[in-house]
């Protein structure tokens, strides 16, 4: 059986085994896969793992051998799985891996817009403390989350996780979600999307990325949120129209913002938010720790377990 894995870098750059994988077949690994060697590179190979490599129509047209085809993410949007199921080729993807990690990350990056704790180190190192004529000094405002309301919409794994941190920290929770889940009102109060707009102080997004979704932070909902609401994104670009964003940043109505995600990955040169004021950007990397990453490669293999014993697990198509 071989095994190609197309753009292996960003799950494993070096600090992680493709053992696992090893001893199911006969493995190549492959940093990045430019589009006009995707085909070639895949040639006979039966198994076909990727992470954000595109899989269209004709790739798999191209490439009859394939019978199996595994997403190094949650996310599988880059494979054309209708097309898949026609050819009777399965798709399984990774449901749950970082809800720890990602959770992690809103507050990484909740509590730098709070305590701006990289910007008020690099000013001891550069002697500013040292040459203070008083015994402490703060370059921000400085803010205490207890109290506070936090808002999030979308309250799956990762919603509900961001929302049991956000508890321990003293904030109230609120929810929205078009699904609601019984055992989740242990960690907030559902309430509609208006209302949680409104009464909201900090805003997180942990919704997937679907018709309904794309937007949902836009002009008109920003209108509906307090002034000086702040607003984290760890979930996925397009859910933010980013020029309303800015706008809203630049004017103060949204005090502060925070994105692991944007609208086009990597980051175009002209995307508005990186010269929106207090806009926090990190290069997707919520889900990124080793232990998330281990996760991740463990469950990929059992998936190619799973599917080479004759029961599919995870499957999308």
């Amino acid at each position: 059986m071989k095994i190609v894995i197309l753009d292996g870098y960003t799950e494993n750059p070096g600090d992680l085994s493709w053992d696992g994988f090893t001893s199911l077949g006969e493995l190549t690994v492959y940093d990045r896969t430019p589009a006009e060697k995707i085909a070639e590179r895949i040639g006979d190979s039966e198994i076909v793992i990727l992470n954000k490599t595109p899989i269209t129509r004709e790739i798999l047209s191209s490439c009859p051998g394939i019978k199996y085809i595994g997403v190094l993410a949650t996310g599988y949007n880059v494979v054309d799985t209708a097309a898949a199921k026609e050819k009777n080729i399965i798709v399984s993807n990774i449901p749950t891996y970082g809800t720890a990690a990602v959770a992690q990350m809103v507050f990484a990056l909740l509590l730098e817009i709070c305590h701006h704790v990289g910007a008020h180190s690099e000013a001891v190192h550069r002697g500013d403390w040292t040459n203070n004529p008083d015994w402490c000094f703060w370059n921000y405002p400085l803010i205490e989350l207890a109290g506070k309301t936090m808002g999030i919409i979308g309250f799956g794994r990762i919603g509900q996780n961001t929302a049991k941190i956000a508890r321990a920290l003293g904030m109230k929770v609120i929810a929205y979600d078009a699904n609601i889940i019984e055992s989740a009102r242990e960690y907030g109060e559902y309430v509609t999307l208006d209302e949680l707009f409104r009464q909201s102080d900090v805003l997180s997004l942990h919704c997937p990325l679907l018709p309904s979704t794309e937007g949902i932070i836009s002009r008109e909902s920003i209108a509906k949120m307090k002034d000086g609401v702040i607003l984290i994104n760890t979930s996925r670009g397009p859910l933010i129209a980013e020029q309303d964003l800015a706008d809203a940043l630049d004017s103060g109505k949204v005090y502060a913002a925070a994105v692991d995600v944007v609208s086009k990955e990597p980051i175009s040169a002209d995307n508005p938010l990186l010269t929106a004021k207090n806009c926090f950007i990190t290069p997707h990397i919520a889900w990124a720790p080793k232990e998330s990453r281990q996760r991740l490669m463990d469950i990929a293999v059992e998936n190619v377990k799973a599917f080479l014993g004759g029961s599919p697990v995870n499957v999308v198509n």
